[in-house]
């Protein structure tokens, strides 16, 4: 037992030895993107070695897991995820088992939706908006970061406990989709506050509620859409890490444990806060069971929605 003490923290410590890959699943310029961008610099600095960020969109994400999946298991490729990868485990047949071949490392942040429209929409709140669609059905559409990803879900939930009838429009990432909202291409998105903030503060998008259930700190003047009638809507986007499957323990714990510390800073909590995000740094173990608890939410919603994804 000794001798497996020892092996185990000399893998630890002689992680990571070359440049680690940090794959995120969607375009640049995204709310996933963003938060791996920070987290990646944060990382280099404190295990010396270089954090290289490698964009993979499409298919939700999907194509991005796939090749962690098939990554070397040391470590050097992760994969940073939103709720998006729950979505996926609900609807999409992978070619992968999300419980067994992705170990969960933290959910690094928790950041909720906000509904946002081009500013030329004739609505200016949730009362307003469902009394839009319902005069105009099919007619209004919204955007997402692709089909079966957290944004798509979070519209068809909105539909549903509205009685509306809104297109969805996928992208291959939340910027897209968010340029084509501010270029008046389509209507709605459900953007992370991340992503939407600077572009609400602009003028350039017109916030029109918040989907947790609890008003975001970055925009306290704007109601959620659960106080503003949709009783218990209630969609919040996350953040995490996690690694391919099978990646030894003490690798796992290393990257936790320096995301963890670098999640408790104040320096990377007050840039987390500027972009709307609440930094979490949770167990590995505390992060399965959201993604599982999610899981079984979304699974709920596409059926109801008939969203079913091959």
């Amino acid at each position: 037992m000794a001798a497996l003490g020892l092996g185990s923290a000399a893998v630890a410590q002689q992680y990571p030895n070359k440049p680690i890959r940090l794959i995120v699943p969607f375009a640049p310029g995204g709310g996933t993107d963003i938060l791996a961008r920070l987290i990646g610099q944060k990382l280099t600095e404190s295990m010396g070695q270089q954090v290289v960020v490698d964009n993979r969109p499409g298919a939700g994400g999907n194509i991005g897991a796939e090749l962690t999946v098939k990554a070397s298991r040391d470590g050097h490729t992760i994969l940073m995820v939103s709720a998006s990868y729950a979505v996926n485990a609900a609807i999409y047949k992978l070619t992968f088992d999300p419980a067994k071949d992705l170990a969960p490392v933290t959910q690094v942040a928790s950041v909720p939706f906000v509904l946002v429209s081009h500013p030329s929409l004739a609505a200016n709140n949730v009362k307003e908006l469902i009394a839009l669609a319902r005069s105009k059905p099919g007619q209004l559409n919204y955007a997402s970061s692709g089909n079966g990803s957290a944004p798509h879900l979070a519209g068809a939930l909105f539909t549903l406990m509205t009685n509306t009838d809104m297109v969805h429009v996928p992208y291959k990432g939340g910027a897209p989709a968010l340029n084509d909202v501010v270029a008046g291409q389509v209507q709605l998105l459900f953007s992370t506050v991340i992503q939407g903030v600077p572009f609400i503060t602009s003028g350039k998008l017109k916030a029109i509620a918040v989907g947790s259930l609890k008003r975001s700190p970055s925009l306290p003047q704007v109601a959620t859409i659960h106080e503003s009638g949709v009783t218990g809507y209630d969609v919040t986007n996350w953040f995490g890490l996690l690694a391919p499957g099978g990646t030894p323990q003490p690798i796992l714990s290393r990257l936790n444990s320096e995301i963890v510390k670098h999640l408790q800073s104040p320096d990377l909590t007050q840039r987390l806060a500027a972009q709307g995000a609440e930094p979490i740094g949770s167990s590995p173990k505390e992060f399965a069971e959201l993604i599982s608890k999610d899981v079984e939410k979304y699974t709920r919603v596409a059926k109801a929605a008939g969203i079913k994804l091959d």
